[in-house]
């Protein structure tokens, strides 16, 4: 609003008032007009909405307008003096213009006295004119009486007006922190999804409802692709307008859809926490293969809130290892042919070695037991590479079988001088496939002897309980590092300490091993420390695997 705009509006609650008085006075107080002084009331009152409207407010400072609520308080005293009987007394009205002026921008001392002095003499104009003392004396007492209330009134506007003013301050202050925080949150925004859209990884973070509160430029361009890779709707197939497709996850074999349960995002909202699980992003060829890890979000409290979901893509990586397995197996069964007769001829030659003499015996059969070693190294390779173990159950006796390899370790263990013992109660029944659960504690148990010093033990033993048999493998050997521990069943992983002793071994009995278990629905762990030995615990569910191979 402008200037004139804001005193006509301040002078207008008064102009109202005082109007409706003067046009209702004909018919309530019909002298009221007669007397001079009402008369010049009325005029005044004409002036200063004239003035309100015609006075250039904004040329003379803000202390000018000022002028009206005077005017006003000469009016009221003008007023008071028109002598009708019945008339109110109109010095009540003194409160607009003294609140107008308490209001201003005047300082405190100036619109408390005008705020006093102001009405004071508008009621002491009367006074003047009073020709009995007893009414002069009224008079005073009504006017002292009334510049005291308006005192007050005053007080209570200058003080609610401080309050006012401190606390639009303490808004604007407030507001202006606020703006600054507001303005370092978003700059800190724009950083972080700088460094989301410069990362090569998809990020993706989701609320405890699913929703997602994250998602970097990477992730959306990985399921863009996915989405526009899937098979286009058939003719006739219903779909809705603007309907976007979801992306398409398979499993490793880049063929078999992945569960609804089982995608990286449906497991990190059941508030699992993982890495390197492997998913596949569209299908055949195109499929882009990624590796998934999730962490779950919690509040102070420890309740789930969301999680964080990255996606890494291994395509080249799998790739690499697909056709580095492709080459191990076929130069395996290259291998494998030609093994096999030279064994074969081998055992020919000493089951007919009467014309031999006892060197060349000795030289074949050491060349009969390299050849074996070199057989079953490249069955292992064989193993290794294939992509699946097949596994076929029923009930078994693991102590039988734990039994059987001990025997079969007896002859290695008594050349290294190592003693052999079993805790395992018998029978222990588990559905397990006996051949390859004895290969497994064939594998353990060979390692065991292998990397136990002269003079140590190996001790079999098994436990049971919550619906699980665990199998325990304890030597007292040279034992591995945290760091070698947490790798040890990698595929061709050999510790240094193993590499600098020169012990033999390709470092694919332990991986074998897990993949046997695994197939089986079970577990392998390692606890170990250097120069304490390890033990290796194999766990099996004593019903059998949650799936049918």
């Amino acid at each position: 609003m402008g200037p004139r705009a804001r005193v006509l509006m301040c002078q207008l609650p008064f102009a109202l008032v005082m109007t409706t008085v003067v046009a209702v006075s004909p018919a309530a107080w019909p002298g009221m007009l007669a007397s001079e002084l009402c008369r010049g009331a009325v005029g005044l009152l004409a002036l200063a909405l004239a003035a309100c409207v015609l006075v250039p407010w904004q040329r003379l400072g803000p202390v000018a307008p000022l002028l009206i609520p005077v005017l006003d308080l000469a009016l009221i005293g003008f007023a008071r003096d028109s002598g009708v009987a019945g008339l109110p007394d109109l010095g009540v009205l003194s409160v607009l213009p003294v609140v107008w002026i308490s209001a201003s921008l005047l300082s405190a001392a100036a619109s408390l006295s005008l705020s006093f002095l102001g009405p004071l003499l508008a009621g002491l104009v009367p006074l003047l004119l009073a020709d009995r003392v007893e009414r002069t004396l009224a008079g005073i007492a009504d006017a002292v009486l009334l510049s005291l209330m308006m005192l007050a009134v005053s007080l209570a506007v200058r003080w609610a007006r401080s309050r006012l003013r401190h606390e639009q301050e303490r808004i604007q202050s407030k507001e202006s922190e606020l703006q600054v925080l507001l303005a370092g949150s978003r700059e800190r925004e724009r950083l972080l999804h700088t460094i989301l859209d410069t990362v090569n990884v998809g990020i993706v973070a989701i609320d405890a409802d699913g929703r997602r509160l994250l998602t970097n430029s990477w992730q959306s361009a990985l399921e863009d692709a996915a989405a526009a890779a899937r098979r286009p709707a058939e003719p006739g197939e219903p779909s809705e307008p603007g309907e976007q497709a979801e992306p398409l996850l398979t499993g490793q074999d880049r063929t078999t859809p992945l569960p609804a349960e089982r995608t990286p995002l449906r497991r990190a909202l059941s508030g699992e926490s993982f890495a390197d699980y492997l998913v596949c992003f569209g299908e055949a060829a195109e499929g882009r293969v990624v590796s998934t890890g999730a962490l779950p979000l919690k509040d102070e409290a420890g309740e789930f809130r969301g999680a964080v979901v990255v996606f890494n893509e291994v395509t080249d990586l799998v790739d690499a290892l697909a056709a580095k397995d492709d080459v191990v197996s076929t130069v395996s069964h290259e291998f494998r042919t030609p093994l096999t007769s030279i064994i074969g001829n081998l055992d020919l030659v000493l089951s007919d070695n009467e014309g031999l003499a006892c060197p060349a015996v000795r030289r074949v059969e050491v060349a009969q037991r390299n050849a074996e070693r070199l057989l079953a190294l490249v069955s292992d390779l064989l193993m290794s590479a294939s992509s699946a173990v097949h596994v076929h159950l029923r009930r078994t006796d693991l102590a039988g079988l734990v039994e059987a390899s001990l025997g079969s370790a007896q002859a290695h263990a008594q050349a290294s001088s190592i003693s052999l013992a079993m805790d395992v109660p018998s029978p222990l029944w588990v559905h397990a496939d006996p051949l390859r659960i004895g290969q497994a504690l064939d594998n353990l148990v060979s390692n065991a002897i292998k990397y136990s010093p002269a003079g140590g033990s190996v001790r079999v033993s098994a436990t049971t309980g919550d619906g699980r048999v665990r199998l325990h493998v304890e030597d007292t050997g040279m034992g591995m590092t945290a760091a070698d521990a947490g790798r040890v069943f990698t595929r061709f992983f050999r510790s240094q300490a193993v590499r600098e002793g020169s012990i033999p071994g390709a470092g694919l009995g332990l991986s074998i091993t897990k993949a046997i278990v695994e197939r089986h629905g079970g577990s392998i762990s390692c606890r170990t420390l250097p120069g304490q030995g390890s033990t290796f615990t194999v766990e099996l569910p004593a019903d059998g695997p949650p799936e049918a191979f």
